[in-house]
């Protein structure tokens, strides 16, 4: 499935809209403002919670929780390594995500059991941030859609691009 998420300009908080392929609102990301840390609600556009990401503050290095009613699904994950950065993301059972690319340059991919299950890259012609992600048939969308917005406030939250 193919999605374009774009940050909201001139909003509170770190707010996103997702559309699908074919350029209908499919998730609202609803960033809160004035919280401890960042949190964020992960809709779909009745309003219905589907998923809600929380930045964990005390931990060795950028952390993001995904939570899916009440209970921890998910732990996103930066890790430092001498040539380049890469992000991990634990979900339950043993299909973890690695996430590797280049992240200044906005352009990643999300691995699992050594093959590529999606392909993220940003728009730089836009004012906001602006991905463009497809996603592998079968894959757990939400949660790689939640991971993309916690990798873009680990690698830009307060910078200008």
């Amino acid at each position: 499935m193919r999605y374009v998420m774009k940050q909201k300009m001139l909003c509170f908080g770190n707010d996103f809209v997702i559309k699908d392929g074919d350029g209908r609102e499919v998730f609202l990301v609803d960033g809160k403002a004035l919280s401890i840390g960042d949190q964020l609600s992960f809709q779909d556009m009745a309003g219905n919670e589907l998923a809600f990401i929380r930045q964990k503050l005390l931990s060795w290095g950028p952390t993001y929780e995904v939570h899916r009613g009440g209970q921890l699904y998910a732990v996103i994950k930066k890790k430092f390594t001498f040539f380049r950065n890469q992000f991990f993301v634990d979900v339950p059972g043993p299909m973890d995500f690695a996430v590797q690319g280049d992240f200044v340059d906005h352009e990643y991919t999300f691995m699992c059991g050594g093959e590529s299950v999606a392909v993220v890259s940003k728009q730089w012609f836009s004012w906001s941030d602006t991905y463009g992600v497809d996603i592998a048939d079968g894959q757990d969308d939400a949660v790689i859609l939640a991971t993309v917005v916690a990798i873009d406030l680990i690698c830009h939250d307060g910078d200008d691009d």
